[in-house]
């Protein structure tokens, strides 16, 4: 289930950004075979679930990105310089289909620092409504506290430089990363 749900998703976020004429058609044989096999699972006709799909199955959810944050033994956090937008931020990212919020932090941490990583502890949740920070939808952006496994420090192309830093020597913070650090610090000295 889990690759077909990938198929659809892809399928489905092809269709939405295509411009080209043959990645067109080849998005749309995705999710018609997509459909086939959902039809086959479900036994709902399969004309009924395309018409479905192209309208987005089910309720339009939440997008779901997850964050998380890692102390150094003197109390600095580790920050990441993000290319997309020169700010200073929390590493995370968004959620893929069919990973949990934990399963994507640790993708997002290994993708963007080289670190492997332990999710411990849910800090907060975040919530962003459309027109937030230029955002068109909602999402939920769950904080977690982690800690290092294995893997050595390095940037990757979505950022400029990647350290342990005071939540002082931050100047210009992605949307609401600042808040996100207050709140871990706060989680820290409570811990």
């Amino acid at each position: 289930m889990s690759l077909l749900e990938n198929v659809r998703s892809i399928a489905q976020l092809g269709l939405h950004y295509a411009v080209n004429p043959y990645d067109i058609e080849r998005y749309e044989k995705l999710l018609l075979l997509a459909s086939k096999e959902y039809s086959e699972i479900t036994e709902v006709k399969e004309s009924v679930i395309i018409e479905k799909f192209k309208k987005e199955l089910g309720h339009v959810t939440p997008k779901v990105g997850v964050n998380g944050v890692i102390f150094s033994s003197d109390g600095k956090m580790l920050f990441e310089h993000r290319a997309d937008d020169g700010t200073w931020g929390i590493i995370g990212g968004w959620c893929e289909t069919g990973e949990s919020p934990e399963e994507s932090l640790k993708r997002e941490f290994l993708e963007e620092t080289g670190l492997v990583i332990k999710v411990n502890s849910l800090i907060d949740i975040f919530t962003r409504k459309p027109g937030d920070f230029g955002q068109p939808h909602t999402s939920y952006h769950p904080l977690y506290a982690c800690e290092i496994k294995d893997g050595e420090l390095r940037t990757s192309f979505e950022s400029l430089e990647i350290g342990f830093y005071s939540i002082d020597e931050v100047e210009k913070w992605h949307g609401e990363h600042f808040d996100m650090a207050k709140r871990a610090y706060r989680y820290m000295n409570m811990h």
